[in-house]
């Protein structure tokens, strides 16, 4: 199998990642992916920093028996801490969520104040802050941590009521401080787009992580001549570690479809 025609490796904590996934196939729709969310270890937000990147190197591990072409981090706690381990461990191109994301926010805003929600994981790494500022040091940044986003995520309460007051609540903060444009750093969080977006109000535009990492995707593939030239339809491989059941049930949430054909792995490397 020539270097094209490989499959893109795509990892998450969990389901999250699924939609960073379904981006790739919209902008990427005839590459081959192979995605594994760990749900035997999720969440990934409230485990320390050592732990992180030993579960986001076991991934790795996994996803490169397929002999993939580029490795995916969806996953924005692994992305704040085990890019650095992974680069230096594999030969081959590894993309985050955050950068992407950072990248698109500081092009948009407007008066120069940014927002960022994600897991308390994320939000402790500073990652985002960071990396706003090393692109522009007189940005001002705000990050607010929102845990109770994931499970009402995956509990399909999409446009319930509750959802809606806890995303007002969370968001309060954040208006104080003017922001323009508020970064989405959790991959389940696009599944309550409208909802945070009413939140936030029409004069914030929200960063969807997800579909900007897939365009980072396509430019570092086609940067290194390694995109596909097949003319059909990718297909996708989907493994788990735990839970399969649950992981069709919740992932047609994120995908809008059934995720089909789906493998129970064991994890460690």
């Amino acid at each position: 199998m020539g270097l094209q025609d490989r499959p893109i490796g795509v990892f998450d904590s969990g389901i999250g990642g699924l939609t960073v996934l379904k981006q790739i196939q919209k902008v990427l729709p005839n590459e081959n992916l192979v995605y594994f969310g760990d749900t035997a270890r999720v969440p990934y937000g409230t485990k320390s920093k050592k732990t992180i990147i030993r579960f986001s190197i076991e991934n790795a591990l996994f996803l490169l028996k397929f002999n993939i072409k580029l490795l995916v981090v969806a996953c924005n706690s692994s992305s704040s801490y085990s890019l650095p381990s992974l680069k230096r461990n594999f030969k081959l191109p590894v993309i985050g969520v955050i950068k992407p994301a950072v990248e698109a926010s500081v092009g948009m805003t407007v008066n120069k104040r940014i927002g960022i929600i994600g897991t308390a994981a994320t939000m402790r790494s500073m990652q985002y802050p960071r990396q706003i500022k090393k692109i522009n040091s007189k940005l001002i940044v705000k990050q607010k941590a929102c845990p109770l986003f994931v499970p009402l995520a995956e509990e399909g309460w999409i446009n319930h009521p509750i959802t809606g007051s806890i995303a007002k609540e969370y968001l309060t903060e954040l208006k104080k401080h003017r922001i323009d444009t508020l970064i989405l750093g959790c991959t389940h969080y696009p599944l309550l787009y409208k909802t945070i977006k009413r939140a936030a109000g029409n004069s914030v535009t929200l960063i969807d992580s997800a579909y900007y990492t897939a365009l980072k995707i396509k430019k570092a593939l086609q940067k290194q001549k390694i995109d596909t030239k097949r003319k059909k339809k990718g297909i996708c491989k989907y493994f788990v570690s735990d839970e399969p059941e649950r992981f069709s049930r919740v992932g047609k949430l994120f995908l809008e479809k059934s995720p089909k054909g789906i493998k129970m792995v064991v994890t460690d490397a």
